[in-house]
C-alpha cells in the first residue's frame, strides 16, 4: 500500500502557472509509474499525465500537452506536475495516483491505478 498526499492547489488567473506535488510513502516509490488525473463537477475523472518509474518515458493528454509537464523526484519520493498557460477549463480537483504493480505505465485508464492522494483544488479564473 502506499499513501499519496497532494499539495500546491490553488487559485490561479487565466494564463498563469501552478505547480503541484504529490509526495508518497509505504511502498517503494521509484519502482512505481505515476499518474495524475482531474475532475471537474459533474464529469468523470480524466487522465492529464503518467510517468514511468524512471522518468524516462512520459505521456500526456491532448488537452494538455504543450502546457503541462510531469517530472519525478525518486530521491524525495515525489512527483510533480508543472502546469503553465493555464485556462477557466483546467478549473477541477487534481489526484495523483499510483500505478498498479503489473500495468503498462502508457495505460490511461484509472483501473490501473491502484492508490490515490486525496486530491487538490486547482480554480482558474477568467
Amino acid at each position: 500500500q502506499v499513501q499519496l498526499v497532494e499539495s500546491g492547489g490553488g487559485l490561479v488567473q487565466a494564463g498563469g502557472s501552478l505547480r503541484l506535488s504529490c509526495t508518497a510513502s509505504g511502498r517503494t516509490f521509484d519502482s512505481t509509474a505515476m499518474g495524475w488525473f482531474r475532475q471537474a463537477p459533474g464529469n468523470e475523472r480524466e487522465f492529464v499525465a503518467a510517468i514511468n518509474w524512471s522518468g524516462a518515458n512520459i505521456g500526456y493528454s491532448g488537452s494538455v500537452k504543450g502546457r503541462f509537464t510531469i517530472s519525478r523526484d525518486n530521491a524525495k519520493s515525489t512527483v510533480y506536475l508543472q502546469m503553465n498557460s493555464l485556462k477557466p477549463e483546467d478549473t477541477a480537483v487534481y489526484y495523483c495516483a499510483a500505478k498498479r504493480p503489473g500495468s503498462n505505465w502508457s495505460n490511461q485508464r484509472p483501473t490501473t491505478y491502484n492508490n490515490w492522494g486525496q486530491g487538490t483544488q486547482v480554480t482558474v479564473s477568467s
